[in-house]
């Protein structure tokens, strides 16, 4: 069985493609859609087409007894409401952990005193180049009610974590995100019993 190291993993020879032209065709308050012109490998010229984003910061709030905070919004695009863990954009120049714990205040009114990054995701590579950090918050403390945005609807819920993962057994809970940090969490979890 093979070994790969990092370097040998994002190594571009025979993949890479190079930017001819680039053009911002959408400039928007959230999103910006841009189209360019590439070389492929074979010397071919091809159109991208893509989204780019501020960046964003998902946060797991645990609770010393294994309960999770999570919320319900309404999506526009999938015209739904969705279960998710708090999240939100970067405001630009700001680190993710800022991110994070501005968000956590914001939406759930809740502070955290210990804070873990987990990872990073880009959750839709072909067509965006948003990157999601993943944090796990611990110490939590209830400061208010949450400071939403005038435009911003959510209802926070305490439930346990085994509850959560139920719903997303059921397919009740389809936001990536949120099931991708479920697993970070187990995966947190487990390691420290096993120490």
């Amino acid at each position: 069985m093979t070994t790969y190291t990092r370097e040998q993993l994002s190594n571009m020879d025979g993949l890479e493609e190079v930017t001819q032209s680039s053009a911002c065709v959408y400039d928007g308050y959230f999103l910006n859609a841009h189209k360019d012109t590439v070389v492929l490998p074979n010397g071919r010229i091809a159109e991208r087409e893509y989204l780019k984003h501020p960046g964003a910061v998902m946060v797991i709030p645990l609770f010393d007894n294994g309960d999770v905070l999570i919320e319900r919004q309404y999506r526009h695009p999938l015209h739904n409401v969705f279960v998710e863990f708090p999240a939100g954009k970067k405001d630009e120049g700001e680190a993710p952990l800022t991110t994070g714990q501005r968000e956590l205040l914001e939406e759930t009114g809740y502070t955290a005193t210990e804070w873990l990054h987990v990872t990073d995701i880009y959750n839709a590579i072909a067509y965006c180049d948003e990157v999601i950090h993943f944090f796990i918050a611990k110490g939590l403390e209830k400061q208010h009610d949450g400071q939403l945005d005038d435009n911003e609807f959510l209802q926070v819920m305490r439930v346990p974590l085994t509850e959560l993962e139920s719903w997303m057994r059921k397919g009740w809970v389809p936001d990536v995100k949120t099931q991708l940090g479920v697993f970070w969490l187990k995966d947190y979890l487990a390691q420290r019993t096993a120490v």
